[in-house]
């Protein structure tokens, strides 16, 4: 009789099993699912950080970390995605679509001697007047419906004009273009017809960028300008000093005549509280101590700003915004659109409105009501 084997131990069942080659394959099906379940884990919290350095990030709804089904969690990073995609179209960066319907353009404001305004002058930086009809800017003459119509920076010659702008009923336009094609340029349309038309301020230099109209009525001269700018690293600083100097002249000699009524993009935020970050700007074009200077002492030479006359403390309104880094949205801007009259007629002013709901240009529109 052959003896008895005694039973096999657990470990050396395990031994046998391993020797066998059973459980080998089992622990690397357990470690790829592991590594599966990581990959899914860290897919998640990949995600989540997108949102949260995005802005995008839910305030209430959390991303939780559950173990689901591959399939499952495709689903749910799509619907991340079209979460962000539908956030960012809530909030582009550079929105041109303006309500123009939900806008009042009227004035019931009365001047200092009671009277209503019997003239409203709109001034805009169009920053490139064929960009601004893709955007729709036209409808400025529909919705605002101003007597005089300034444009600044057309960046058109006349030859290359767009059909839509050369005819608009009920006005007349005058128009002062660069010699250099898409570099700044200013325009004028308006309904009451001018007794005289200057073109530039009588300075070769300047005149060939086309930066100045001038309408002359007859309680009035009607100034329509765009000053040059002092470049970035200031490179042409220079130019913008020699600017003023002739500019002041030329105003002056209008305004012996008759008063003035200045609108257009001056280039300059004249105090601290026309930008919305005076610190960090004073080395840069448009806040420098010598353009700040060259605003003060050509208000000090008869004339005054109409908005800061109106609204002397009024914060956070800007008319100039970067196309960088949502500055729009955020209303990190520039005021350097201005209505600048003579003295004279301080107490003729109504109001002065700034647009900034309107879009379709770096700039917003600038409208003056007065009773002349």
């Amino acid at each position: 009789m052959p003896p008895k084997r005694k039973p096999a131990k657990q470990t050396d069942t395990i031994e046998n099993d391993i020797k066998s080659k059973k459980v080998v394959p089992k622990l690397n099906k357990i470690m790829e699912q592991e590594e599966n379940i990581t990959k899914r884990v860290t897919r998640k919290r990949q995600a989540k950080q997108e949102l949260v350095e995005s802005g995008d990030e839910p305030k209430k709804k959390k991303i939780t970390e559950k173990k689901t089904a591959p399939k499952r969690v495709k689903e749910t990073e799509g619907t991340k995605q079209k979460a962000q995609k539908d956030s960012k179209e809530k909030t582009p960066l550079n929105d041109t679509i303006t309500k123009w319907e939900e806008i009042n353009f009227l004035c019931s404001q009365k001047n200092a001697k009671g009277k209503k305004p019997n003239l409203k002058v709109t001034s805009w930086n169009v920053d490139g007047i064929r960009a601004w009809l893709k955007k729709d800017g036209l409808k400025i003459v529909k919705y605002d419906n101003p007597d005089i119509l300034c444009l600044q920076e057309t960046k058109c010659s006349n030859e290359k004009l767009p059909n839509e702008v050369k005819d608009i009923e009920g006005y007349k336009a005058y128009w002062c273009s660069s010699k250099k094609e898409g570099y700044a340029g200013v325009a004028v349309y308006t309904k009451i017809e001018p007794i005289n038309v200057i073109y530039g301020i009588d300075h070769a230099d300047h005149d060939n960028e086309g930066r100045c109209i001038t309408l002359e009525y007859d309680t009035f001269f009607l100034i329509c300008v765009y000053v040059p700018n002092a470049g970035r690293g200031l490179v042409t600083l220079s130019k913008r000093l020699e600017w003023n100097k002739i500019f002041k002249s030329f105003i002056k000699e209008l305004e012996e005549k008759k008063p003035i009524i200045i609108c257009g993009d001056m280039n300059v935020a004249h105090n601290e509280i026309d930008l919305a970050n005076p610190k960090t700007n004073k080395k840069n074009a448009g806040f420098t101590q010598e353009e700040r200077d060259g605003m003060t002492e050509f208000l000090e030479d008869g004339y005054f700003d109409s908005f800061r006359m109106l609204y002397p403390d009024k914060k956070d309104v800007y008319t100039f915004w970067s196309y960088m880094s949502k500055s729009r949205t955020k209303n990190v801007g520039w005021r350097l659109d201005y209505f600048i009259l003579s003295k004279k007629l301080k107490d003729s002013v109504c109001d002065v409105v700034v647009r900034s709901e309107i879009l379709g240009s770096d700039h917003c529109p600038i409208s003056l009501f007065i009773a002349v």
